[in-house]
């Protein structure tokens, strides 16, 4: 039976929305699984998206190319869908250093990572809506391919609770502690519990602003409300309801002695192993990390590091694909890759570079073999665990093409009768002060895009730009992920005028007031001066009317010349379509979302800065948040010339330095 899916939208799917919609829908309806939506920018690709999954009914997995882009469609998701389940399950590190190991060198790099509390507890919110709701759709980076905790035990070790059930105090603080919940009378935190005599109070791992309270009569549950976490006041009684594991990694508690006793069964044929090739080195230093994780993992069910121990939690025999999230989702799912062109290959790639080098760890008995079966999915594994998959691109990549063959529902036509804007060839020797002077004309009235080539231009260039008195930002993978979404919030809100980055201005990003699109050096043939990366950076500008792009070069490469041609194709279409009815372009009128952290109910209050804080930066010369991420970046270098000259106790100061100077910026 298929869930109904409450699209709650004042449009109608128009120009060539309703056809696109219908073909896609009635191919899947014929059993076929893999379809190719070819839709222009500014078509309407995500409302096409909407409408196909209200009408197929099915649960929806949508995998962006990158965490901005997953940001932007979960907020457009989240205003289509206002009544169903809508997740957001990204990777939740702001900064994450593998581990690994440079034989060359005998250098060792141990994991360091920077956890967002905030997106973590939207990860947990989607796998629970996955258990929970039929109507869900989730949308994800291509972290949903990585290794994650079984759903069996998740889902088994849940805790339910209902009023008038049967269960000691004690009982119940056991399960909470065996599914790594902590106990912290002081301070009531996510993934944390409090005892006050027959009160216990529990923040989930999916909360962060409201608490359970269960409230006891001998062993018996007298009652079950939510309460404000800070102040404590009653928000609503209930009569039941689950808590989920704190952890994607856990297991019964009975399970974990036989766990134990497999990690030492391979610890001892792998030392053997080590033994008989003489690697005396290599099998003391197994030896004694294994053996610390497994006095870890008796004591309290979980370690450092529990993930390279992931198989013997799932129950895989060696070499078996870990679980995923998408092994959570319910049978007859669809799956949309958007920006299929990116997308595709990032999604084939992860599994060859993750192997080689946990290769290398286990080869210096870094790790146990089963480290191995920690990764991600390859690409066939992939393919084996969805059902139905629709490719969505305006310029569909080989491998598309190639499956789906003439399976492909095209979406040129604009509803809003936007054509592709013209693009005109200025000469790169002027190109930063000519591009004031375009700035400064079009600034009256819209905002600027301007794509670079690299991090230090884009960051040179913006602090030029801004000595001259524009009000500039730019965007690189250095921000934060829920920072990013707010710099692109502001830029459509006119707190700046100008936006400069590299890669991460070409697909997808919806910004209805941008006039005008430079692209800086568009002559230097490559991957991000590609045809298919310039139709992409072109199509930025396809969302207002008065739109223009200007290709910075000193000759025009056959790239270029490629995507000049296929805009003014879709230009032609759009313009006979718009004259045989009577259309007149108009921009996009669309509205500013919220930020992500005010969708999830998550308090403004968590972002302000300490007094303490700001001072402490005064103190280095620190006076704005430009400066702040350039002095994050400096440090960064110097950790890494430190570890590089093997001067590790140095490194390790600048490393905790730069970690204290993130969390500021990510307040800030």
């Amino acid at each position: 039976m298929a869930t109904i899916f409450d699209l709650d939208t004042k449009f109608t799917p128009m120009g060539d929305q309703p056809k696109a919609i219908n073909s896609i829908c009635n191919f899947y309806k014929q059993g076929e699984k893999e379809h190719v939506l070819l839709g222009v920018t500014g078509s309407g690709k995500t409302f096409t998206m909407a409408n196909v999954i209200k009408n197929l009914g099915q649960p929806a997995l949508i995998i962006a190319p990158n965490k901005t882009l997953a940001a932007q469609l979960f907020t457009e998701f989240k205003n289509f869908f206002p009544n169903d389940a809508v997740g957001f399950f990204i990777s939740y590190y702001d900064y994450y250093q593998p581990e690994a190991y440079v034989p060359s060198t005998d250098t060792y790099i141990a994991k360091d990572s920077s956890i967002n509390e905030d997106i973590d507890k939207m990860r947990h919110q989607a796998t629970q809506d996955l258990f929970e709701k039929k109507n869900t759709i989730i949308i994800s980076s291509v972290s949903c391919i990585y290794g994650l905790g079984s759903p069996d035990s998740y889902s088994s070790l849940v805790v339910p609770l209902e009023v008038g059930m049967e269960i000691s105090r004690d009982d119940l603080l056991r399960q909470l502690i065996e599914i790594q919940y902590s106990r912290n009378d002081i301070q009531l935190k996510r993934g944390h519990f409090r005892v006050r005599g027959d009160i216990v109070d529990i923040m989930p791992s999916n909360e962060k602003e409201k608490a359970i309270r269960i409230e006891f009569f001998g062993d018996e549950i007298d009652n079950l409300c939510i309460i404000d976490a800070i102040t404590g006041n009653k928000i609503r009684d209930l009569s039941s309801l689950s808590i989920y594991p704190n952890s994607h990694y856990v297991a019964d508690k009975k399970d974990m002695r036989q766990i134990v006793k497999e990690i030492l069964t391979d610890l001892g044929v792998r030392l053997r192993e080590l033994k008989s090739e003489n690697k005396l080195v290599e099998y003391q230093r197994l030896e004694q990390r294994v053996m610390q994780d497994v006095e870890s993992l008796e004591q309290l069910g979980f370690c450092s590091g529990i993930e390279n121990y992931s198989r013997y939690l799932t129950g895989k025999k060696p070499g078996e694909p870990p679980p995923t999230l998408l092994d959570y989702f319910p049978e007859g799912f669809i799956t949309i890759i958007d920006e299929s062109h990116l997308t595709v290959p990032q999604i084939n790639g992860m599994f060859k570079g993750d192997r080689s080098r946990k290769e290398t760890l286990v080869n210096f008995g870094f790790r146990l073999p089963s480290a191995l079966d920690n990764r991600p999915l390859n690409f066939n594994e992939f393919k084996e665990r969805i059902d139905k998959v629709l490719y969505v691109s305006a310029t569909p990549g080989k491998y598309e093409l190639e499956t789906t063959k003439t399976t492909i529902s095209e979406q040129v036509i604009r509803p809003t009768g936007l054509v592709d804007p013209e693009v005109e060839i200025r000469p790169a020797t002027t190109q930063v002060d000519d591009l004031y002077n375009q700035i400064v004309s079009t600034t009256k009235s819209g905002r600027v895009l301007i794509t670079t080539l690299t991090k230090k231009m884009a960051e040179d260039l913006t602090e030029y730009y801004r000595d001259m008195g524009i009000k500039v930002r730019y965007l690189h993978s250095d921000i934060v992920t829920l920072e990013r979404a707010n710099l692109l919030r502001d830029l459509r809100k006119g707190v700046y005028d100008v936006l400069i980055g590299i890669n991460l201005l070409r697909e997808g990003l919806d910004l209805p007031e941008v006039e005008l699109v430079a692209i800086m050096d568009a002559d230097k043939e490559g991957f991000l001066r590609s045809k298919s990366s310039l139709i992409q950076i072109v199509g930025r500008a396809a969302r207002n009317s008065n739109a223009r792009v200007i290709f910075y070069a000193e000759k025009e490469t056959d790239s270029m010349k490629e995507a000049i041609i296929e805009t003014e194709r879709r230009r032609n279409i759009q313009l006979e379509h718009n004259k045989a009815n009577g259309i007149t372009p108009q921009t996009v009128i669309k509205s500013i979302p919220e930020d992500l952290r005010a969708i999830y109910g998550l308090s403004e209050g968590q972002t302000e800065v300490k007094d303490s804080d700001l001072e402490k930066l005064k103190k280095i010369g620190i006076n704005s948040k430009e400066q702040l991420d350039k002095t994050i970046r400096q440090k960064t270098k110097q950790m890494q010339k430190s570890a590089g000259d093997l001067d590790f106790e140095t490194a390790a100061k600048i490393r905790d330095e730069i970690k204290e100077l993130k969390e500021i910026l990510f307040e800030l």
